[in-house]
């Protein structure tokens, strides 16, 4: 028999600022963003940075022209949720590298927005199919490890002055105040959502990312199907209806 995966807790309520850091345009809206939907109702101040602009991510399309496409579609995502503050970093897609200049800029995002939490998505190996909420199954890619990382890593170098001195001398002073790291479709979560009030906003923000949808390769692919699965496998973990699992980690 296989155990049974422990319970998972309410995600902390007692915050104000979220600051969403995910390698590409549509990473979010495979499901985190029915939970910044909630965030954003209740009044918490949300912004996204995004490390790539997903140029490598049509197949048909030249990275220069696929770039602002779908930096277009990934604001008109983001405003769905309720979100208007979206920087995107410059970093190549598809070769993101775990190293200095990626904690450096994103210790920059942290120290210019000081959050209480920072979320992302997961960067394990894997999905984790056989674990309710962990998500759809298979090898994760190599953008969404290297960038789960240099995230976990760049909240303690926003908070010492010694690391990426040439913060201080842009004008960023050092920010320990950051309580939480939250991964989204994690194999191992700890978490949860509850976003039943929310299915329609994370249905709509990732129908926005149009242009990258439909060249998938996949046109049976349905938003609403893949949302509304998405939320009923974290709500069969979480213990509720719709949910969205997260593995919290402690600063």
């Amino acid at each position: 028999m296989t155990p049974a995966a422990p319970a998972l807790d309410p995600f902390p309520d007692d915050w104000t600022t979220g600051l969403c850091v995910v390698a590409h345009p549509d990473d979010l809206e495979y499901g985190a963003a029915m939970a910044v939907a909630r965030w954003t109702a209740a009044g918490k101040e949300i912004s996204y940075v995004l490390a790539t602009a997903g140029e490598a991510g049509i197949d048909g399309w030249a990275p220069e022209r696929t770039g602002p496409v779908r930096e277009r579609e990934e604001r008109a995502s983001a405003a769905i949720v309720g979100v208007d503050r979206v920087t995107f970093l410059a970093h190549p897609d598809g070769v993101l590298e775990h190293g200095l200049p990626l904690r450096r800029d994103l210790a920059r995002e942290i120290r210019r927005h000081r959050p209480d939490v920072v979320i992302s998505i997961n960067f394990q190996l894997g999905w984790g199919s056989d674990r309710p909420g962990g998500g759809g199954g298979g090898l994760n890619q190599a953008d969404h490890r290297a960038l789960g990382l240099a995230l976990i890593d760049a909240t303690r170098d926003a908070g010492n002055r010694w690391v990426f001195e040439e913060l201080l001398v842009e004008g960023f002073q050092p920010w320990s105040g950051t309580r939480w790291a939250a991964f989204a479709g994690s194999p191992t979560p700890t978490h949860f959502v509850e976003v039943g009030r929310h299915l329609d906003q994370g249905i709509r923000s990732l129908r926005a990312h149009q242009a990258y949808l439909e060249h998938l390769g996949d046109p049976g692919f349905d938003p609403a199907a893949f949302i509304t699965a998405q939320a009923v496998r974290g709500g069969v973990a979480a213990g509720v209806e719709h949910a969205l699992t997260f593995e919290l980690f402690d600063l």
